[in-house]
């Protein structure tokens, strides 16, 4: 049989229809609460979102997630791990930085109604080794100590698109995101002799033209945490290549440079790892035990670990539910093509706007020549899931579902008399009608779109006859009553 991907779209106008409705209708629909039993620990895998990053999905997903898993009985808490340094100014590289960029975005537990947790310590080695056999490149994997103690996986992922990875869905959010600052380290390629930075990037330092053309010439040296670069006192750049463990937080500067040639190898390699880790994840809490929920809105260009967001490559797909992480991805990229690109967006200006095109390989990765399919088809190659699917139309649920649960009363129970202690409707002023307005005006001359077709001053007075009056020529309204108030005095026009 086919995987079964449920599927509802982006559109919303009723509250049944708002995304976060439709995020706990498609997971009922795919049976995920099934997997989880009265006490279990259900891990909620998200991205937290980068330093300045904006497109990484608000926390009410989260805390709806979390809400419904207490109403099964499962004891949610949601979590991130920790990066690779990535760049020489990395916010999320520690558990103390991650937990202060998490809850600058939002991720709090007073906002989530469960904790929010870095999965793998303070520095990103409380993991969790895996032995994958059947993987791709991968013989291992290293996965983030509370993610492989949870009894329960749920991966609540922003699907866009990512720079190495080409698209950040299901299998990326397992893949990278819950994988330990070890797992990281051998997703990446660190250390490997032909796909690692060290062992296979180009490196030229004759690029470099000395500090004196380079005000940031420092950054060179300062960018690697184990301090591989040196720049001489005759403006050489040296670097130990041979110890370099691929944290990525040199291609920023080195790229721009030229010190560097990109190695399009070492991109793929990571690519089919990432399927393989992604499946060292799976194994580590249970195929049976993992679920997929993917949000395929603000569909961005790069990942949310990068510290901005470019405007949306398609507008919002939507959203997404599976048991099959391959499935899932394959879903949303199927969806992402057949979608015409965002006007003004990076999917215009590489050239892939148009429906029925690829969109990732140009608007999502960082070098040309990636593909959007290598972590996909690793993953099939694997025996993780399967690109074949059978996409399932969910229908709304209902409002009665999504009605503020705090107090489910209707209106004249919850209000009646609440109002008649604290009567916010003035009826007793204006025989009835509450408020000092005008009886009627004319709407149509302020409809206009080359502006307003009448110059009467907003603060004439009001004689109670339905008439208006010019005010004074200082900008003062005149002297007199409204029903017996006086007329307030305004200064010029606000």
């Amino acid at each position: 049989m086919k995987p079964a991907v449920y599927f509802m779209d982006a559109r919303s106008d009723s509250p049944d229809t708002s995304l976060i409705a439709k995020m706990l209708t498609v997971f009922d629909a795919a049976r995920l609460g099934e997997m989880i039993s009265p006490g279990d620990v259900v891990a909620i895998k998200v991205h937290c979102g980068e330093w300045n990053s904006s497109a990484y999905l608000r926390p009410v997903y989260a805390r709806a997630l979390a809400d419904h898993i207490k109403e099964l009985g499962g004891r949610p808490f949601v979590c991130d791990t920790t990066t690779l340094t990535y760049s020489p100014f990395s916010s999320r590289a520690t558990e103390l930085d991650l937990l202060i960029t998490a809850e600058r975005n939002g991720y709090t537990s007073a906002t989530l109604g469960c904790p929010f947790i870095c999965a793998d310590g303070y520095v990103g080695t409380s993991d969790y080794r895996v032995d994958i056999p059947e993987g791709f490149i991968l013989k291992e994997a290293y996965i983030a100590q509370a993610i492989a103690a949870a009894d329960v996986l749920i991966a609540l992922t922003h699907f866009k698109g990512h720079g190495m990875g080409v698209i950040g869905g299901a299998l990326k959010n397992l893949g990278i995101g819950a994988q330990s600052k070890r797992g990281k380290f051998s997703v990446h390629m660190g250390g490997h002799p032909k796909y690692g930075v060290g062992g296979g990037v180009k490196f030229t330092p004759e690029a470099f033209k000395g500090k004196a053309n380079d005000v940031n010439w420092e950054l060179l040296e300062n960018c690697c945490p184990y301090g591989l670069f040196k720049v001489t006192a005759d403006d050489r750049i040296e670097w130990d290549r041979k110890r370099c463990v691929t944290c990525l937080g040199c291609l920023g500067l080195m790229n721009p440079r030229g010190i560097f040639e990109p190695l399009q190898e070492q991109f793929d390699a990571t690519d089919a790892a990432i399927a393989d880790a992604a499946l060292g994840a799976v194994k580590a809490v249970g195929r049976n035990k993992v679920g997929f929920i993917n949000m395929a809105v603000d569909v961005s260009p790069k990942c949310d670990c990068a510290g901005f967001s470019d405007i949306p490559i398609v507008p919002h797909l939507g959203v997404f539910a599976s048991k099959d992480p391959v499935a899932i991805d394959q879903a949303c990229v199927d969806a992402a093509m057949r979608s015409p690109g965002t006007p003004g967006s990076l999917s215009e200006e590489m050239g892939v706007a148009g429906a029925g095109q690829r969109k990732f390989d140009l608007a999502g990765a960082a070098i040309e020549g990636l593909s959007e399919q290598t972590t996909i088809n690793t993953a099939v190659v694997n025996g993780l899931g399967s690109r074949d699917h059978e996409l399932v139309h969910v229908a709304k649920a209902g409002p009665e579902r999504f009605r503020f649960p705090p107090d489910p009363r209707p209106t004249y129970k919850r209000f009646g008399k609440l109002f008649e202690k604290f009567q916010p409707f003035p009826r007793e002023r204006f025989d009835g009608q509450g408020f000092d307005r005008l009886p009627e005006v004319d709407l149509s001359a302020v409809k206009h779109p080359d502006g307003p077709k009448v110059s009467i001053h907003p603060h004439a007075p009001y004689h109670g006859d339905g008439t208006q009056h010019p005010a004074p020529s200082n900008g003062h309204a005149a002297e007199g009553h409204r029903h017996g108030h006086a007329a307030h005095s305004h200064s010029g026009d606000d």
